[in-house]
């Protein structure tokens, strides 16, 4: 036998491995995620059918929204025909078709998920065995927030997780894009703190761009493309989302049985608010969305639709079909697609992967804006994201039903202005009417008008019943007679609200299509007292519009004055209902009323408590992370034995 001799190893730079604890990030599993054409679809499955088809009920739900359309625009046609067809009863019926019908297709939907949750039946099976095998991340991007409220949310939530025995198959990501030097300082010591507290180094993870590119889409893209391929889904999450776990396990399980579905979008339920207009948002999401999200998962099916945070994406069909292109296009709508979510479950579709919604999988929360003028800033951003949605609507390959919720994404924000153009020209035909002699068929007008307020209350009123039905939903509310007050506070206070929204997102429309951008500050979360001047800066001209509309009404006939008085009682009132609604003593006295209270708000859940006492903990932790601070700072001082004389200690250099 021969000998075989083994040649030394070369010599080889010594590599150090760092030890979990002093990792910030796992090892790199990069997953490749090309960017998607608009233009062309390379992968042609947008048409591959599922197996519960939902043709009739679409079917159904448009043919009841054309119908309806129709005999409606028919008795409006009736009423502006004594004098012929004007240029503005033409526009005026034009637009009455199309507001007529996005508020009918609403109604309809409802419809359908009242009876779906009357009946308990045909519902979607969301009910997996909890018992998962696959590795999931759960990622939370942030952007200049409170690190206290980011970081006890990942503690609530995987505290959550090693209580069910499940946390190996877990780790958190703190994704961060934060451009202020101090707040991502105590991003990184609060991560490194959280680690040490949960013995978890190997668990939760932080990484913060340099360049922050195309905003939230970019940063769960850039994590895809780094360590997608670790993780077979991945739990995107907000600042403010909170998960239980037993949701999370549900929802992981429903990936693993459902090998097609691409996405699993939750309904959140609004918890933690405390001035008067966020407890009203709580309300309203809490008693009404059930029935509109359970309506719109009826129809939907396989082609359901995403909000961008609360959901479960499988990594590699999210990486194969979801990279976003820039629009080539100039102002207002060119460049990186800002409301990625809309967009990316459409490519999701158009790649033959299934989008679902879950409304019937409770332990999913977010928050609400404390203020209307604080939920008006943020709907200004989500306004020129949704406008920029024309430019993706012709893009090839999609599924109809991932266009209709595109093209209904536009319409959130084009109808405000719609609405005011109508308003305008109902009074420009009264006049002309008035003007020839004609009265205008009062019992007719009525009627229709009666019509459209119970398409817009009807679904309201179907998920107050749904809850009075329920004793513990029922009791948690106040009863039936604290939540009957509470829906009829919820409309009054809506109603006169409403033509303060519709003034802001016309003049948001209007920003957008002169090509003002939107910028990206972080949103206001935390209560604080609206100040009478910000109240006026943002609201004088709604008051002085207000004023001129019903002077203008009452001098062209009180009783235009009379059928539009909820329009100018709002806008007269602006200033002093935006300052009384942000108030948190307001909140917390209709509290202490028995209004507009919630399942959650009267028996919270525990991973919402536990985040919320942890938030308390972090700022009583403040100089345990200024020590971390300035002992990894700080100079380190060495004894210099040979400097003569008293022993001195010397900063290393």
């Amino acid at each position: 036998m021969d000998r075989v001799t083994a040649r030394p190893a070369a010599a080889t730079a010594w590599k150090p491995k760092l030890g979990p604890a002093l990792r910030s990030l796992p090892p790199r599993r990069p997953l490749a995620m090309p960017i998607q054409s608009l233009e062309k679809d390379e992968m042609g499955q947008a048409c591959v059918p599922f197996l519960d088809s939902r043709a009739w009920r679409r079917t159904a739900v448009v043919g009841a929204t054309l119908v309806s359309t129709l005999g409606a625009s028919a008795v409006m046609a009736r009423l502006l025909e004594p004098m012929g067809f004007s240029v503005a009863d033409g526009a005026m019926l034009t637009l009455f078709v199309l507001l007529f019908a996005w508020v009918a297709f609403a109604f309809v939907s409802a419809i359908a998920g009242f009876v779906l949750m009357w009946r308990a039946r045909d519902l979607e099976p969301w009910r997996p065995q909890p018992i998962i095998f696959s590795r999931t991340a759960l990622l939370m991007p942030t952007y200049n927030e409170d690190p206290g409220r980011i970081l006890s949310g990942v503690q609530a939530i995987y505290e959550e997780l090693a209580g069910m025995g499940v946390s190996e198959l877990y780790d958190i990501f703190v994704l961060s894009d934060t451009r202020d030097g101090a707040i991502a300082q105590a991003e990184a010591t609060g991560v490194l703190r959280l680690r040490l507290k949960l013995e978890a180094p190997d668990r939760i993870f932080y990484r913060r761009r340099a360049v922050n590119l195309d905003r939230k889409a970019g940063n769960v893209a850039d994590w895809v493309a780094n360590f997608g391929a670790g993780y077979e889904s991945m739990i995107v999450l907000d600042a403010d989302s909170l998960m239980t776990g037993d949701t999370i396990v549900r929802l992981t399980a429903a990936m693993e049985r459902d090998r097609k579905v691409g996405l699993i979008q939750t309904l959140p339920s609004i918890i933690g608010a405390s001035t008067l207009f966020a407890r009203l948002q709580q309300f309203a999401a809490r008693v009404y969305g059930p029935v509109i999200a359970q309506g719109q998962a009826w129809w939907s099916g396989a082609e359901g639709n995403y909000w961008g945070h609360n959901a479960i994406i499988r990594t590699r069909a999210f990486a194969a079909c979801a990279g976003l292109p820039h629009i080539k296009s100039g102002k207002p709508f060119g460049g990186h697609i800002m409301s990625h979510d809309f967009v990316e479950a459409a490519l999701l579709r158009r790649g033959g992967w299934a989008v679902r919604m879950a409304p019937d999988l409770t332990g999913s929360y977010e928050e609400a804006p404390p203020s209307l003028i604080d939920m008006a800033v943020r709907d200004r951003r989500w306004c020129q994201g949704n406008l920029q949605h024309s430019a993706v609507l012709g893009a090839k390959g999609l599924h109809w039903v991932s266009r209709l919720h595109l093209a209904r994404g536009v319409l959130a924000y084009l109808t405000a202005p719609l609405w005011l153009a109508f308003l305008v020209l109902g009074g420009v035909v009264w006049f002309q009417q008035r003007g020839a002699g004609h009265a205008l068929e009062a019992s007719m007008a009525g009627a229709l008008f009666a019509a459209t307020m119970a398409l817009l209350l009807i679904p309201k009123l179907l998920g107050a019943v749904l809850v009075a039905r329920d004793r513990a939903a029922r009791e948690a509310c106040g009863g039936v007679l604290g939540l009957a007050l509470s829906v009829v506070g919820e409309v009054a206070l809506s109603a006169l609200m409403a033509p303060i929204f519709m003034l802001m997102h016309s003049r948001a429309v209007v920003d957008v299509l002169r090509g003002r951008h939107s910028g990206w500050a972080a949103q206001q979360r935390d209560e604080g007292r609206l100040k009478f001047k910000r109240a006026w800066s943002r609201h004088w001209l709604h008051t002085l519009l207000g004023l001129g509309w019903g002077g203008a009404a009452l001098a062209l006939d009180p009783v235009l004055l009379a059928w539009t008085s909820p329009v100018t009682v709002g806008l007269v009132l602006a200033i002093p209902l935006s300052m009384a609604t942000a108030r948190a003593d307001a909140g917390a006295a209709s509290r202490r009323l028995g209004l507009f209270m919630t399942p959650e708000e009267t028996a919270g859940p525990d991973v919402a408590a536990r985040a919320a006492g942890l938030r308390a903990q972090y700022d009583a932790e403040a100089q345990v992370r200024f020590e971390i601070d300035r002992l990894f700072r700080a100079p380190a001082h060495v004894y210099r034995p040979e400097v003569q004389g008293v022993p001195a200690y010397l900063q290393a250099a």
